[in-house]
């Protein structure tokens, strides 16, 4: 057995071992690869899109560009949520859980990665995708997305559950804190979920947000009335081992 190496036995390394450990590792391939399961290679040669803020190192010619915050409202209102999912929409993004995309254009490669989530790489054939928001982490752009609202009262008092769903052909890069966990949705046997801990589902299931005082303390952060999300029909949802503040929860207080 091979003596331990002084950074496996805490004594810490020498700096040829720690770039030689922590280098960037040329995998030629796809446009997406994982550098680690935490930071995401995009090789840029037209354009990508990314969550706003993800980037943490580039090169090469890149540029980039917020995309619309109005058009991603007026979407989210033609969408059929009315004004509730606008009011929602608008809370979203008042928290910061709802931010633009961000086009990167040009040729060039980035890194991206947000705090420190976990990143799942899907390949889209055709098909589709519904990603909570803020677990959207970039597409191709032989991808499509449209923004959706749920049109439910409990959703708006919630402050305006939105989701991405994604189309097509192409790679698409998802978040989550820890290790996801795929559920089966059956016609006889619906699944419940925390909206917190939700992070996906499938393309032809429409969640519906309810509130419950009966599972307050097996659902959500606390007392009084809790959001649940059911899924009925046939299909997947993905959810995370752990809770994320909802946008409510992330509101100034007054």
């Amino acid at each position: 057995m091979p003596p331990a190496s002084p950074a496996e036995t805490g004594q810490g390394s020498s700096v040829a071992d720690f770039l030689r450990r922590s280098a960037e590792q040329d995998r030629p391939g796809d446009v997406f690869e994982l550098e680690s399961s935490k930071m995401l290679e995009v090789k840029v040669n037209g354009r990508v899109w990314s969550k706003i803020g993800a980037m943490v190192a580039y090169r090469g010619r890149l540029e980039f560009k917020r995309s619309s915050t109005l058009r991603d409202l007026v979407g989210g209102l033609r969408s059929g949520g009315g004004m509730g999912a606008l009011l929602g929409a608008a809370m979203r993004m008042g928290s910061g859980e709802m931010g633009p995309l961000v086009s990167i254009e040009g040729q060039g490669v980035c890194y991206l990665a947000d705090q420190g989530k976990e990143i799942s790489i899907i390949r889209l054939q055709g098909d589709a995708l519904n990603v909570n928001g803020k677990d959207l982490l970039a597409f191709e752009d032989t991808v499509t997305h449209e923004i959706t609202m749920q049109r439910s009262v409990a959703g708006m008092v919630a402050g305006g559950m939105f989701s991405v769903q994604v189309r097509g052909n192409g790679l698409v890069a998802i978040l989550s804190h820890g290790k996801p966990l795929t559920l089966r949705v059956t016609p006889n046997e619906p699944i419940f979920t925390d909206p917190n801990a939700t992070i996906a589902w499938s393309e032809h299931l429409r969640p519906d947000l309810r509130v419950s005082q009966d599972l307050r303390s097996m659902f959500g952060r606390g007392g009084g009335e809790t959001l649940q999300m059911a899924f009925q029909g046939d299909g997947f949802v993905v959810v995370q081992p752990y809770e994320e503040a909802s946008a409510m929860e992330n509101l100034p207080s007054h």
